[in-house]
């Protein structure tokens, strides 16, 4: 089986705006390599103190469980874009199955689905909400695969 993302959060889908801007790196990550995205959301009150628990039960039900797992945590590893397609590369090498992200709702992502993950991936110090961490992630997968295809994606239009 060929390389694919799966990108996974808790919470609702986000407004359309959010979706136009994210439709183009999705379409052109998916002419590498498939992609897919859902949002998950929990069954628990948004006050009740089991959320974030809930959440991460409803996203680790909806992944595959041999897959790689990778949190979205702002205290995880920061990789530059050079850096992340090289990741990218080696799981094209080494790991033929779903290689799935993990972004929390405003809760954050619960602390034991993070330590489940094989890779804590950091987008910078800054929280973001789940909306702009999805669009930022995808222009990043986009930028990873472009460097690996040897395609100068900046002086591309869009």
């Amino acid at each position: 089986m060929a390389l694919e993302f799966r990108v996974l959060w808790a919470g609702r889908r986000a407004p359309a705006d959010w979706e136009r801007l994210c439709e183009p790196y999705r379409r052109r990550i998916a002419a590498w390599h498939p992609i897919e995205e859902r949002a998950l959301r929990a069954r628990a009150a948004a006050d009740d103190p089991g959320r974030r628990a809930a959440e991460a039960a409803a996203l680790a039900t909806a992944a595959p469980e041999d897959g790689y797992w990778i949190a979205l945590d702002r205290r995880g590893r920061t990789l530059d874009s050079e850096a992340l397609a090289r990741e990218v590369a080696r799981w094209r090498r080494e790991w033929p199955r779903p290689v799935v992200f993990f972004l929390g709702s405003d809760l954050g992502l619960d602390p034991d689905l993070a330590a489940r993950c094989r890779l804590r991936l950091s987008l910078g110090p800054l929280t973001l909400p789940h909306s702009l961490a999805r669009l930022v992630l995808l222009e990043q997968l986009y930028r990873a695969l472009s460097i690996l295809e040897g395609i100068q994606y900046h002086r591309r239009p869009f």
